[in-house]
């Protein structure tokens, strides 16, 4: 029946602008993502011309400022466009979340000078950008980085391997967090690398059981030389800002991550809507509508959780605590939500034929990056009652 086909996402947006741009995005998820997400996904194939595509209609800059090329939007309404383009292609939502989280550096601790001379090609001159935090050995205590950034004169010289780097191989800029003073957290700083610097490589992408259409790989740094000019922020203040992009960062994961669980939500009920059993649909069977119905509420709740800390963000108030819960509720509850639409579909859902297997492997690492979950719960326990004894 009509009524119990997926329908769009009902989305209150704060104005008619936002409105209209919810409404861009969606046309173009519709004509220009979605239909090749599979078959590219398959083939390992990153698409480079919808990234193209979204620079051009200023869908990479959104939360940015207007004076640099963004789009002067709160978090509450880029996230949502994120989860839209999630809920087409993974490989696309989490492909802007990274480009954000790379520029973020540079347009909250960047010199007007530096802005200037840089945000409008990252924001809508058709730029991709990656954001070079891990290594082989520091996932998770990134504080313990070794990447070296060594000063010589009016330049420096990075040298180093980062790991995990979405977009690695392909980016046209890399925000690189390097160890320029002493150990710990207060010796790093961070730098602006473009893609083509001499002596940066990367190695070939990681072989992965989701995402194969979005590359990550470790890049390598070998003397790499840039001027003082591409240091952001002071000397030291690194860790900061890894941290303060890491916590906007988290917000985009969790977007991602409802609009994966969604996508698999729609695709569980038209299956059961138009799949027969014992003579009647079984989405009239009440274990699988209660199913649906947890489903459902999960996501609700996911994104209720993201935009209350987005909206906290904007507004200026402190939202890591609230960052790191939405992180690891939604990030969760897609995992949740696309092993149940598997069952849903039964034998089906175990095919390539249809998408909510892809759905499952691709949840599976939004579990991972940005701060594991385990991170996650690390990072709201200290808010409630201190850092843990040693």
């Amino acid at each position: 029946m009509p009524d119990r086909a997926p329908q769009p996402v009902d989305r209150p947006m704060p104005t008619d602008e936002a409105r209209d741009l919810l409404s861009l995005v969606r046309d173009l998820a519709r004509r220009e993502i979605a239909p090749h997400a599979a078959d590219e996904e398959d083939a390992g194939h990153f698409p480079r011309d919808v990234f193209t595509l979204l620079s051009e209609s200023g869908l990479l800059g959104l939360p940015f400022d207007v004076e640099y090329g963004g789009g002067g939007q709160p978090y509450e309404v880029y996230l949502q466009v994120l989860e839209e383009l999630a809920s087409a292609r993974l490989t696309v939502g989490l492909g802007v979340s990274v480009h954000t989280l790379a520029s973020h550096a540079l347009a909250t601790y960047g010199s007007k000078e530096q802005c200037a001379e840089h945000l409008p090609a990252m924001l809508g001159g058709g730029l991709l950008g990656a954001y070079c935090l891990s290594e082989p050995a520091s996932g998770s205590d990134a504080a313990s980085l070794r990447t070296k950034a060594v000063r010589d004169g009016d330049d420096w010289e990075i040298t180093g391997t980062k790991a995990w780097i979405t977009h690695g191989g392909i980016a046209d800029f890399y925000t690189v967090l390097a160890r320029s003073g002493g150990e710990g957290a207060r010796g790093i700083s961070a730098y602006l690398v473009p893609g083509d610097a001499a002596g940066l490589s990367a190695a070939a992408p990681e072989r992965k059981m989701g995402m194969k259409g979005s590359p990550t790989a470790q890049v390598h740094f070998d003397a790499v030389r840039i001027s003082d000019a591409r240091r952001i922020g002071d000397e030291g203040q690194g860790f900061a800002i890894a941290l303060s992009a890491l916590d906007s960062g988290r917000l985009g994961i969790a977007a991602c991550a409802i609009g994966v669980a969604q996508a698999a939500l729609d695709t569980a009920l038209e299956y059961a809507t138009g799949r027969r059993q014992f003579g009647r649909s079984i989405i009239d069977f009440q274990g699988l509508r209660f199913m649906l119905a947890d489903m459902a509420t999960q996501i609700e709740a996911g994104r209720a959780l993201y935009l209350a800390a987005a909206r906290l963000r904007d507004a200026g108030r402190p939202f890591s605590k609230q960052a790191a819960m939405a992180k690891l509720l939604c990030t969760d509850t897609a995992m949740k939500v696309t092993t149940d639409a598997v069952q849903v579909l039964g034998g089906y859902g175990y095919t390539a034929d249809f998408p909510v297997e892809r759905y499952m492997r691709e949840a599976k690492v939004l579990q991972i990056v940005e701060g594991t979950n385990q991170i996650q719960r690390m990072v709201i326990a200290r808010h409630l009652a201190g850092p843990a004894p040693h």
